[in-house]
């Protein structure tokens, strides 16, 4: 662009600095026609908790004041204490850094998930099922988006590396909200949702809970499916036939499926489930996933890198704990600390670290689809 279009460019939005003054004690962001007038009154905390109280299905969860926290609040003006919850995920660093670690793959090509990407997805299809069927949807969706905010870098793998140093073990459901969220003090049935939402623990106390636990199987095993055939490693044929009829073939045929056979079965049964047959469909389909993409020597390797890397990281900042940002004095304080500093770094700056600080051998480190060198 040609310096002097680009410094007009500059002088009109720096111009729109202060938006527009009416001149009557309102500004407005728009220096033309004014928008249409929307006979605005302020409706409070209160009055919606009434009107979601009216509205939603008798066995949803009712948002009530400041909500049911370790620490005590005060209620927000205009926010549901669970709207709250959401918000605050959404600003925390951690929800930010699932961004940078990964889904399926390490190094994913631009269009291939991240945990984030993952986490919006399972929000949309959550949300859509509790609309549909009257739970909380503001509950619903703190809950989605919070759910994996305890894994840590290269997917599942680093619950394997980090087992190793807790008594207890390590669940990224369970860590995610009792050690990573902790600090955001939400309430305790968005905490209870993203603890359970895992199908190997216990069920979650509310609905909305337990329509993410379906939600995020329905997300991973539709979007996995979709990251796989574009990056070569299947063909949308290779799905069998007899799933396929089922649930579809592509990621957007499956969760339209998916959200149906949810919101259909809640109508008719009355609790949070699946019908026989779409279950059926999706088990499959995981199944298939689980031959064919997770468990491919491919993924297998990247896994097994990825545990040689967090161990050595996590070996080295027990021994010079000094080099944590907050070190920790107890033994047992220790471990956990130095788990949750590694647990929380992105894939990029785990391998980094690990060849800054441990001349870790580039080639030994997880490889990326794209990234076949680094």
């Amino acid at each position: 662009m040609p310096v002097h279009h680009e410094r007009a460019r500059n002088l009109k939005w720096a111009a729109t600095m202060h938006g527009e003054d009416t001149g009557a004690g309102l500004v407005l962001a728009h220096s033309h026609a004014p928008p249409p007038p929307v006979q605005g009154r302020l409706v409070t905390r209160e009055d919606r908790e009434v009107a979601e109280d009216s509205s939603l299905a008798p066995g949803a969860t009712r948002a009530m004041g400041a909500g049911n926290r370790v620490r005590s609040e005060e209620p927000d003006l205009l926010r549901t204490c669970f709207e709250r919850d959401r918000d605050r995920i959404l600003h925390a660093n951690a929800f930010r850094r699932l961004a940078g670690k990964t889904q399926v793959f390490v190094f994913p090509a631009d269009h291939q998930r991240t945990r984030l990407t993952h986490a919006l997805e399972v929000a949309q299809v959550a949300t859509a099922v509790a609309r549909a069927v009257g739970l909380n949807v503001a509950l619903t969706e703190a809950i989605a988006l919070g759910h994996d905010c305890g894994h840590g870098p290269g997917g599942h793998a680093s619950e394997d590396a980090f087992d190793l140093y807790l008594p207890e073990g390590y669940n990224h459901a369970i860590w995610g909200a009792d050690v990573v969220l902790a600090p955001l003090n939400l309430c305790a049935e968005t905490l209870d949702g993203i603890r359970h939402h895992s199908w190997s623990l216990p069920t979650p106390t509310t609905p909305e809970g337990a329509v993410v636990s379906w939600a995020d199987r329905c997300a991973y095993s539709a979007h996995d499916l979709e990251d796989a055939v574009d990056a070569g490693i299947l063909k949308p044929t290779d799905l069998p036939g007899s799933v396929a009829d089922v649930v579809g073939r592509t990621r957007s045929e499956q969760l339209r499926t998916f959200v149906q056979a949810l919101v259909a079965s809640i109508a008719e049964y009355g609790v949070v489930g699946m019908d026989a047959v779409h279950a059926s469909g999706l088990a499959e389909l995981r199944a298939f996933n689980y031959e064919r993409i997770y468990m491919r020597p491919e993924s297998v390797a990247q896994g097994e890198a990825v545990i040689d890397v967090l161990r050595a990281l996590v070996d080295y900042f027990l021994e010079h704990p000094e080099a944590l940002p907050t070190p920790a004095t107890a033994a047992r304080d220790q471990a956990h600390a130095v788990v949750a500093y590694v647990a929380g770094m992105t894939d990029r700056y785990a391998f980094d670290r690990a060849v800054e600080l441990l001349g870790w051998d580039k080639h030994r480190l997880p490889r990326g689809i794209d990234l076949p060198e680094r």
